[in-house]
């Protein structure tokens, strides 16, 4: 998976190109063309134990109002806006927004592992509906639109398949 990353911190804007490849247990990283061997387990949801060339971080994460993340390692903070080209997510906000009836299906295989509305709910653009585990990596999936819950087709524990239709928003 390749990454544009938009770091800001302390010294300043920098952007990078990040890739990870799955290496047994641990991750391959590659950060602008350099090779950094690296692990990672999540602690909790906001939470992530990095092991880098020897020295353990933890890192705290948390999603801003606009998409971007706040990252917190020891003092240091830092706000970083990722591109992921495969997703739709990654893309710039002001986009039109969907209308009528949408379907929303998996982008990937996976196991649905939690529900994050019910149907009747209202959702607004961008909110979260269900997590789908896949690879070892949670994924939530959001809303594509303003509108109401019209029906999970999907429940907690299920395994999906790319392109499974997992619930529609009216």
């Amino acid at each position: 998976m390749r990454f544009e990353v938009q770091l800001t911190g302390p010294s300043g804007k920098k952007a990078c190109a990040v890739e990870l490849e799955r290496d047994g247990s641990g991750w391959k990283v590659s950060l602008d063309g350099q090779l950094v061997e690296a692990d990672a387990a999540e602690i909790d949801p906001s939470t992530i134990s990095l092991l880098i060339a020897g020295q353990s971080y933890e890192v705290h994460i948390a999603r801003l109002p606009d998409g971007q993340l706040k990252i917190q390692t020891g003092l240091q903070e830092f706000i970083a806006e990722v591109a992921d080209p495969r997703s739709w997510r990654g893309r710039k906000h002001g986009l039109p927004e969907a209308e009528g009836r949408q379907q929303v299906v998996a982008p990937m295989p996976g196991k649905v592992v939690r529900l994050l509305v019910k149907e009747g709910d209202k959702v607004e653009t961008g909110q979260g509906l269900l997590v789908v585990e896949a690879m070892k990596m949670q994924n939530e999936i959001r809303a594509p639109k303003n509108g109401t819950v019209e029906r999970l087709h999907v429940k907690e524990g299920q395994p999906v398949n790319a392109g499974e239709v997992l619930c529609v928003v009216s």
